[in-house]
């Protein structure tokens, strides 16, 4: 399978806009215009209840755990510097992007923190669970899914510099993208966050 293929359809992994056609098929709504506004398992937490933010959740984890297998679809011969760690990474990266620029959904995403911890959870289990408990336990204190993202990933990084001190340089220098790219992602959540005026997670709840 060619390289340009495989780039593609981490793409394309990632642009299944999981909360879009759920939103569409099941509601006849459009997620982006309703809670948050943003197309993520979160707002569908918010808007459409728990079942189905839960089913977006693990539907979106699993694009970037899918992505992350294109890897070993090529033989290391093709790769310029044979590690298989470093195109797992870019396979996890283009699946973000498409999630963030979903071709299926005129290119307005969500923000992709569940399809990057899926893509952590293929290629470093531990830290990536280490990650989303700290997740779990600032929402269930804070009661801000932002909040908890923003720390859960700052964490990883932390994990893989310091804790399991990753020795793969492709991996340290995701963790650090990664975290910044949350944060960046973030920015309107931390405005909220230092202003007092972010939405909190009111727990699992059915749709009304």
């Amino acid at each position: 399978m060619n390289l340009l293929l495989l780039i593609i359809s981490a793409y394309l992994i990632g642009s299944i806009p999981t909360a879009y056609w759920i939103g569409k098929l099941f509601f006849n709504i459009d997620i982006r215009e309703h809670g948050s506004k943003n197309m993520g398992a979160s707002n569908t937490f918010r808007v459409l209840g728990s079942v189905w933010g839960i089913i977006v959740l693990v539907i979106d984890m699993g694009k970037g755990i899918a992505a992350v297998q294109l890897a070993h679809a090529v033989h290391s011969s093709d790769w310029l510097s044979g590690e298989l760690t470093f195109w797992k990474l870019i396979f996890g990266l283009l699946a973000v992007a498409g999630h963030i620029f979903p071709v299926f959904a005129g290119f307005r995403g969500g923000k992709g923190v569940a399809t990057l911890f899926g893509v952590v959870l293929a290629i470093q289990p531990w830290t990536a669970l280490i990650s989303i408990g700290v997740f779990m336990v600032v929402v269930f204190l804070t009661k801000y899914i932002s909040l908890g993202s923003i720390i859960a990933v700052i964490v990883f990084a932390a994990c893989v510099w310091f804790a399991v001190k990753e020795t793969n340089v492709y991996m340290r220098w995701f963790s650090v993208i990664a975290a910044l790219l949350v944060i960046v992602m973030h920015r309107s959540n931390i405005k909220r966050l230092i202003a007092g005026t972010e939405n909190k997670f009111k727990g699992l709840r059915k749709k009304k």
